[in-house]
């Protein structure tokens, strides 16, 4: 497999998707959207963006574009904002707007959905975007790192994933929540900081990638109604120390698919150290013909890890890994799979990555 560089001079990218001409849109998390050639010729800035909340780590995040774009040229931007009335306060929004991409315009730009309620923290805001079968879009909320035990509420949107309708209303088939004041958008719940979202092309299943604190990363795969844990039952540390945040398995928790904890330099190829965390990002499954043995492979990007985790899955079993591309050194923010069966990624450096034949 060969790695190029396909553009070297974005500005914090964050996420990425392909339209149905091979063009791409690519944010960049200060709130500029950006149209890209598939050469990675930036192409020009596209207008229109919502007002983002670019602050610790919060700013312009997700983009993936309506399964029926060919008819309504609909896109779906997440972000981070304030609370117009305190702009102490911030949350996770979507946006839904038509794209002219020869103007490298939005139109009819609408707020579809908004976390609630805000909270007074500008960390762990999650937020990737992938749509279903059913035409209906999964959205990942972090948890603010505020107070863990919110992730528990589900009267409350942080440390949750959603699932709405392309009008921003509850999904039909979301689970029926049976505590008073639960929000009805709200498809599962006790989760830290999914930053990595993929729907499984052999299942129909959403898998999202969520960090830990230190080490304890997870691969969960989604099931409507399901509690994954936090912060009641984790892999991870506490900061600072080597204690354990809670169980590692608990009554009425999902355990998750697989999982990173601190591991030693047998698993690290290349640099031999102990690693406490991968700090899992963008992911995507492969289902593409060009390069056969990857197929229905899932590949996560890493931070903290700085590398391509390929995993190979036996059903809804991960089996193995390997780290890919380590020798970069560079944190890989997202990946997707091409419509030319390469993998793009984008880096925390600013480059636009090609991986493939």
């Amino acid at each position: 497999m060969h790695v190029t560089e396909r553009a070297t001079h974005l500005d914090n990218p964050w996420g990425m998707a392909f339209l149905p001409d091979g063009r791409m849109l690519v944010t960049e998390r200060g709130g500029t959207l950006k149209l890209l050639q598939p050469s990675g010729t930036v192409l020009g800035t596209v207008s229109g963006v919502p007002a983002v909340a670019f602050e610790g780590q919060g700013g312009l995040l997700d983009v993936t574009i309506d399964p029926g774009y060919q008819q309504n040229h609909r896109i779906y931007l997440s972000y981070s904002e304030r609370d117009a009335r305190d702009e102490t306060l911030m949350g996770t929004a979507v946006a839904r707007a038509v794209l002219d991409p020869q103007t490298r315009s939005l139109a009819s730009v609408t707020v579809i959905y908004r976390q609630t309620p805000k909270v007074a923290s500008n960390l762990q805001f999650g937020s990737r975007l992938v749509f279903d079968r059913t035409g209906n879009l999964f959205v990942t909320l972090g948890d603010h790192f505020v107070n863990r035990q919110n992730a528990q509420d589900v009267t409350r949107g942080d440390g949750k994933v959603a699932r709405i309708t392309t009008d921003g209303a509850p999904a039909p088939g979301n689970p029926v929540w049976r505590q008073p004041g639960a929000q009805p958008h709200l498809y599962s719940f006790g989760h830290r900081n999914p930053q990595g979202a993929a729907l499984n092309p052999a299942t129909g299943e959403l898998w999202i990638s969520e960090h830990g604190a230190r080490g304890g990363d997870e691969i969960n795969r989604i099931q409507p109604g399901r509690n994954y844990g936090w912060p009641i039952t984790s892999f991870s540390q506490e900061y600072g120390t080597h204690t354990p945040v809670a169980p590692t398995s608990l009554a009425g928790t999902e355990p998750p698919a697989w999982v990173w904890v601190e591991i030693d330099g047998s698993a690290w190829p290349g640099d031999g150290a102990a690693k406490s965390s991968i700090a899992p990002c963008g992911m995507t499954f492969y289902d593409s013909d060009a390069v056969p043995q990857w197929k229905g492979n899932l590949f996560v990007g890493a931070l903290a890890g700085t590398a391509l985790w390929r995993l190979t899955l036996d059903g809804n079993t991960i089996t193995r890994q390997e780290r890919l591309l380590f020798e970069r050194h560079e944190r890989m923010r997202d990946v997707v799979q091409g419509p030319d069966g390469a993998l793009y990624l984008l880096t925390d450096d600013g480059k636009m990555l090609r991986y493939g034949p």
